[in-house]
């Protein structure tokens, strides 16, 4: 029956578009919606996050004074320019640097390689392997800490070198942290076992979310586990290793307890970091404006590293 009305499926229905006070007002009653629900957080985010940020910043450009009713006086780029000329600051950047580029690919590689193998059908009590292995995040740093020191003790006393004094592959016992790389070794295995845990259930629960008819396909079409390991999972988990690294980035660079509890820096702040540096210039040394400055430089490299890394990744096309 022809209506009379000559209607095309390829015609564009045009929206007019709302002025700007149309759409302020929308936004307004939108907020007034949802503001007693979020005012909590708001005022929490701006006591413990916002005015924290701010007043750091400030402080970082000050000879900041702690004392009450003390002048800090304003000092411009002086302690940005101190940080240049400081080695303690250069070992602190090397090593925060260095603990990354090692730490991070193996953290991520021994993660997901756990991951894979607990998830394969044969194996059992996967909640039970997923439990020990995210043991050590929930561990104090204190008693981990602790018991690395014992481990890589001096002398013979210590559990790693009296087994390899026994096995025969020292002949001497290694004063692992009296020497500079020795000491990093112990720092960079300290950090890889207690947060390795974290990747491991991460990609566990990713790996469980892709669909097995994926692999049935696979099967069928003549892919073996390596095939289908390369051509499934691992474009499937693209989102997740991105999420992964770039948290993975970030803890490697706010490394602090695993510097502190067992070498604090030592020995003679050659394995210092920069979060050990900024806690002991704080509040050993009493320079606020410096480890202020020193905070906020690492700040900005934390942002521009996971901002670029987010902005790379999110022009790559996943399946």
């Amino acid at each position: 029956m022809d209506s009379g009305l000559n209607t095309n499926k390829h015609d564009v229905v045009i929206i007019p578009k709302k002025s700007f006070a149309e759409r302020f007002k929308i936004g307004v009653k939108q907020w007034a919606q949802v503001f007693p629900f979020i005012i909590l957080g708001l005022i929490g985010a701006g006591i413990f996050v916002i005015y924290p940020l701010i007043k750091g910043i400030i402080m970082s450009f000050q000879d900041y004074n702690i004392m009450p009713g003390a002048k800090s006086p304003f000092v411009g780029f002086e302690n940005y320019q101190k940080a240049f000329s400081d080695p303690a600051f250069k070992y602190a950047v090397r090593n925060t640097f260095l603990n990354t580029v090692v730490t991070v690919p193996i953290n991520w590689f021994l993660g997901l390689f756990f991951a894979v193998l607990i998830n394969l059908q044969f194996i059992k009590y996967k909640i039970t392997f997923r439990t020990l292995y995210y043991l050590p995040i929930i561990t104090s740093w204190i008693v981990v800490a602790f018991l690395f020191r014992y481990l890589f003790a001096d002398g013979e006393n210590g559990l790693v070198n009296y087994t390899l004094l026994h096995l025969g592959f020292i002949d001497s016992p290694i004063g692992w942290l009296q020497n500079q790389w020795t000491a990093m070794v112990v720092i960079w295995l300290f950090h890889i076992w207690k947060t390795v845990g974290w990747t491991v259930v991460i990609y566990l629960a990713a790996l469980q979310g892709i669909s097995k008819t994926l692999y049935e396909a696979a099967s069928v079409d003549g892919a073996n586990g390596i095939k289908s390991f390369l051509h499934i999972t691992i474009p499937m988990l693209g989102p997740i290793t991105a999420f992964v690294l770039i948290n993975l980035v970030m803890g490697a660079f706010n490394i602090f307890p695993q510097v502190y509890f067992i070498t604090n820096g030592g020995p003679m702040g050659q394995t210092e970091v920069l979060q050990s540096m900024i806690y002991k210039q704080a509040f050993n040394n009493f320079n606020f404006g410096y480890s202020s400055a020193l905070g906020v430089m690492m700040g900005l490299t934390i942002f521009i590293i996971t901002y670029t890394q987010q902005k790379k990744l999110g022009r790559q096309k996943f399946m």
